[in-house]
C-alpha cells in the first residue's frame, strides 16, 4: 500500500506542480521529498459536503480508484486529489475512467503535452 500525505505543509501547492481538473476532482502532482514511493493525499471540503458520512464515502471511492490505477502513479511524485461536487453522484466506471485519464495526463512530460496541443490545433 502506498503512503499517504498527512502533514499540512505537504498538501501545499509548490511552484513546480502539475494540475489536472475534471468534473469529479482536481489532481495536483509535485516532486516528492522521498523518492521511490508515490504518496497521495485526499481533500474533501466540508464546505461542499456537509455530512461526515458523505465525505468518508467520497474518500473511500477515491482510494479505490487510486488503488486500481496504482501502476500509473509515478514513484517520484506526491499526488493531492481534491473532490468536487460531481463526485458524489459518480458511478464506479466513470470515476475509474477519469482517474486513469488524469494520471496519464499528469505523467506526460512537458514536451509531450506541447506536442498534443499542437496536433489538436492543426487537426480540426
Amino acid at each position: 500500500m502506498r503512503n499517504t500525505i498527512k502533514k499540512h505543509a505537504d498538501f501545499a501547492e509548490p511552484e513546480n506542480s502539475r494540475t489536472f481538473k475534471c468534473e469529479l476532482f482536481i489532481a495536483r502532482a509535485h516532486p516528492t521529498k522521498f523518492p521511490g514511493d508515490a504518496r497521495y493525499g485526499l481533500i474533501v471540503p466540508k464546505r461542499a459536503f456537509k455530512l461526515a458520512t458523505r465525505r468518508n464515502r467520497i474518500k473511500r471511492q477515491l482510494r479505490v480508484w487510486i488503488r486500481l490505477n496504482e501502476k500509473l502513479l509515478l514513484p517520484d511524485m506526491d499526488y493531492v486529489f481534491i473532490a468536487r461536487f460531481g463526485i458524489a453522484d459518480a458511478d464506479h466506471q466513470k470515476g475509474m475512467l477519469w482517474m486513469k485519464r488524469t494520471l496519464k495526463e499528469i505523467s506526460k512530460t512537458k514536451e509531450q503535452r506541447t506536442e498534443d496541443t499542437s496536433l489538436t490545433a492543426t487537426n480540426p
